[in-house]
């Protein structure tokens, strides 16, 4: 029998490898090569890279633009499906650029041999989801693979929202002495995901995060206005794979900065604190589906903070960190213990496919 390498699927892949692994769809190191050394290379210089959505200038004003693909295994999680998942994930990119959606798309790759029922209902799910946030799934396709050839379904989605004029968010604006506020508890979507797959009880259910976060930004970005300065909200990311580390670093390098972080200060429920102890995880690292990093200007970062707390999407919010001019590109956070570690983002991820 001849053992080709190639052929292997390891939780850490190597580095120089002439095809796809896994791990190039984690977020972390092995996708970033990918954009920087193929896509980007391959497209020109029209990407947005360390963005979730492109900045558009129409000449009578700006609008966002994202497109997302959903393959979460399983479909259906506690809390949610990967319909709304979908929804609520592209609206959530649109607002990281400050833009309130308009309109979504959804493509759909089915698998021959889905039933029909799962399909209606992942439909019904995401027309309610759109609904409930105020927008409109306005276009889409369909295209049907044979059998074994997808996972059940696959779903694509686009967004376009419109930024308001004066807001200027963006990963390259962090500067040091920015205030870093997380919405939120972290790391329940992805041990979510994972108590299914798995079939691991923790004790009790942990639901997913997944939320439309377009309301919380536009109340962020009026409570700065209110306190004097409209561009008090700095930068914006929804810690999805990678989790809440791989979305810190990738502000801190695209601004050249570097990131201090309260460990003791990062709020984890303890369902998820349980759970990665006991599969050895990082919860700093585990997907969000409905959570917003903040780098906000200290002089109005109280404002901001409680905006936040007003909104139900928000109530949870906490200061977990500070901008430094030190260690420019890094994040290293202080422990429990008192002792500093660096905290960076894994090459390939923890757990596929949960997105």
């Amino acid at each position: 029998m001849t053992v080709d390498p190639a052929d292997w699927v390891c939780p850490l892949p190597l580095r120089e490898t002439q095809r796809v692994v896994m791990g190039h769809g984690g977020g972390g190191v092995l996708s970033e090569e990918l954009i920087e050394n193929l896509f980007l290379p391959a497209f020109g210089s029209g990407g947005a890279p360390g963005r979730d959505s492109a900045l558009l200038d129409t000449g009578a004003g700006r609008i966002a633009l994202t497109t997302d693909s959903y393959v979460v295994q399983p479909l259906f999680f506690p809390g949610g499906n990967i319909g709304d998942l979908a929804v609520n994930g592209t609206i959530n990119d649109l607002a990281c650029s400050g833009a309130q959606p308009i309109g979504l798309t959804a493509g759909f790759i089915l698998e021959e041999g889905l039933e029909l029922d799962v399909l209606g209902a992942v439909a019904t799910t995401m027309g309610r989801a759109a609904a409930a946030a105020g927008v409109d799934i306005v276009t889409g396709d369909t295209k049907v693979v044979g059998k074994g050839s997808a996972d059940q379904l696959f779903v694509n989605t686009a967004g376009v929202g419109v930024v308001p004029a004066g807001v200027t968010i963006g990963p390259e604006r962090a500067r040091p002495g920015d205030v870093i506020i997380v919405s939120g508890p972290i790391g329940e979507h992805g041990v979510a995901i994972l108590s299914v797959r798995e079939g691991i009880d923790f004790g009790t259910v942990v639901t997913t995060d997944s939320a439309p976060l377009h309301g919380l930004v536009a109340a962020m970005l009026a409570g700065a206005a209110e306190a004097g300065d409209p561009g008090a909200v700095h930068a914006l990311r929804d810690p999805t794979r990678g989790g809440l580390v791989a979305s810190i670093v990738e502000i801190a390098r695209a601004s050249g900065v570097g990131v201090d972080l309260d460990e003791a200060a990062i709020p984890v429920p303890d369902t998820v604190s349980s759970a990665c102890s006991f599969l050895g995880l990082d919860p700093l690292q585990v997907a969000n589906e409905g959570k917003m990093v903040a780098f906000v200007d200290p002089a109005h970062a109280d404002a901001v903070l409680a905006s936040m707390r007003a909104r139900p999407e928000g109530a949870g919010a906490a200061v977990i960190g500070r901008v430094v001019a030190e260690h420019p590109g890094m994040a290293v956070a202080r422990t429990a213990f008192g002792t500093t570690r660096v905290v960076e983002r894994e090459l390939g991820e923890q757990l596929p496919r949960i997105c």
